[in-house]
């Protein structure tokens, strides 16, 4: 087997078959922070060539769900973060945890533990008064010459894990460097609890063994954990993986990125339309870099990505950075494929993109100035709409009449114009000089002519993506 220091090694790695996981719970909705630990690990797999796989560690039967479970996997699929094995359920496996509890029970690697709750929290309470680390005792731990309490009938025990005496815990972690935790002061951590269902770290232990994982890259709130893993993936004759421990992220107030102080969940951010694409540079830039990209591919990316590069601190979450990401991928979109996924937002706006101007040119014309999917589809609504049906007082108010001859030559001009945005403006400029007036003069009655209102984009694009003899139409009711 190797060892610990040897599987870092770029040499090494290149004769290993690389294997990682994302392994979530699924107690809560996915946000941006769960993520990148899915990100992260999948980049490295796909630039080693290796295997990426998702585990769904709902030992928690209480707190998980399957639509916690659906959102992860939609959130994944929407991403892009393909999958070689998955998703697999640690409570589809608990007939190997409970015969790995066995094999250690008979190995001597474990034991039955009858402290009942009551006297456990009454001895951490003694402990803390104290002024002691609070903590199990060891009264039910086997040793030799040591005489057990008398087993209390009725009683089923917890399994516990005999943890190493003396020594430390050492790894060298990919994101902190190296780490070592004296084994004093670890207690032995409970591994199946009275009615034989294992506990989280246990069952870590034993997937990441059968499944032949070979970097664990996760947040490190997971750090506390690592030293407890090792011990047991020692005793049951495995090799660690490397460990990668990525800083937390942080919302924008500078606090942990979670539910309850505000995160959004990947639906929240697929329904406010923002693009995938979009979301993972923005993701990958939180906690690694690759010299000054900030804009980049999903296959840029994995070219790129490796664990020298991740960073040591706290990412913060930045919504306007995000925003801003969004508009660059928005604005370098090819249109057809930017109609495609603001078609369910405009359908929800109550637009038929089947009947009225062509959708992708529509699109096109919007997305310039666009932040999220949403805006487009709002923009769009535009040129869905009925014709205004203008009365003579709205005209007056909003038309002068020293411009109406203006615009009459203007729709004499547009009928002979080629249909081209090129020529609608030639056709502008020609009126404009004719009568000695400016573009905003001339500009501001034709829009209210058109959509009764103000503000539109480029006046000699949206004659192009409304049409020649609509636009004709409307002009003409007007004067």
């Amino acid at each position: 087997m190797l060892n610990d220091e040897i599987l870092g090694r770029p040499e090494i790695m290149a004769f290993m078959h690389i294997r990682t996981r994302f392994a979530p719970s699924p107690t809560g909705f996915i946000h941006l922070g769960n993520l990148r630990s899915a990100l992260y690990p999948w980049a490295f797999a796909r630039h080693n060539k290796g295997d990426f796989i998702l585990r769904i560690e709902d030992t928690d039967v209480e707190r998980s769900t399957q639509e916690a479970v659906d959102v992860i996997i939609e959130g994944m699929a929407w991403l892009g973060l393909d999958l070689d094995e998955g998703p697999i359920y640690q409570m589809q496996r608990i007939d190997r945890y409970r015969e790995v509890v066995k094999q250690m029970l008979d190995a001597g690697l474990a034991y039955p533990c009858y402290m009942s709750e009551e006297e456990l929290n009454k001895l951490r309470d003694q402990q803390m008064a104290n002024k002691e680390k609070p903590r199990y005792n060891g009264q039910w731990r086997p040793e030799p010459g040591k005489t057990l309490p008398e087993v209390p009938e009725g009683v089923l025990p917890v399994i516990r894990f005999k943890n190493p005496i003396g020594g430390s815990v050492i790894w060298d972690d990919a994101v902190k460097g190296k780490i070592e935790i004296s084994n004093d002061e670890l207690d032995d951590l409970v591994i199946a609890r009275p009615d034989g269902t294992p506990t989280y770290n246990f069952c870590v232990v034993v997937d990441d063994l059968d499944m032949n994982i070979t970097h664990v890259i996760r947040g490190d709130d997971h750090v506390n954990n690592t030293p407890r893993q090792i011990n047991i993936m020692k005793a049951l004759g495995g090799t660690p993986p490397v460990y990668a421990h990525l800083p937390t992220v942080l919302n924008d107030s500078g606090e942990k990125m979670s539910k309850r102080n505000g995160a959004m969940s990947v639906r929240d951010y697929q329904k406010a339309g923002y693009l995938p694409e979009a979301i993972l540079n923005y993701l990958a830039r939180l906690g690694w870099s690759h010299g000054d990209a900030e804009i980049f591919t999903k296959e840029q990316f994995v070219n790129w990505f490796d664990l020298d590069s991740l960073g040591r601190s706290p990412a913060q979450h930045n919504p306007e950075k995000l925003l801003w990401l969004n508009h660059q991928y928005i604005q370098n979109a090819d249109p057809a494929v930017l109609a495609e996924a603001t078609k369910p937002f405009a359908h929800e706006l109550g637009i038929d993109t089947e009947k009225g101007p062509d959708f992708v040119q529509v699109v096109a014309l919007l997305k310039d100035r666009a932040n999220t999917l949403i805006e487009i589809a709002e923009g769009a609504k535009l040129f869905y709409l009925p014709a205004p049906a203008h009365n003579q007082e709205q005209i007056a108010a909003n038309i002068p009449a020293e411009i109406i001859p203006a615009l009459k030559d203007l729709i004499e001009a547009i009928k002979s114009a080629e249909h081209t945005k090129a020529a609608y403006g030639a056709v502008f400029k020609e009126v404009l000089a004719k009568h000695q007036i400016k573009m905003p003069a001339l500009a501001m009655p034709v829009r209210y002519a058109l959509f009764a209102t103000t503000q539109t984009p480029a006046i000699d694009s949206v004659l192009v993506v409304l049409g020649k003899d609509e636009a004709v139409e409307r002009l003409s009711k007007v004067v």
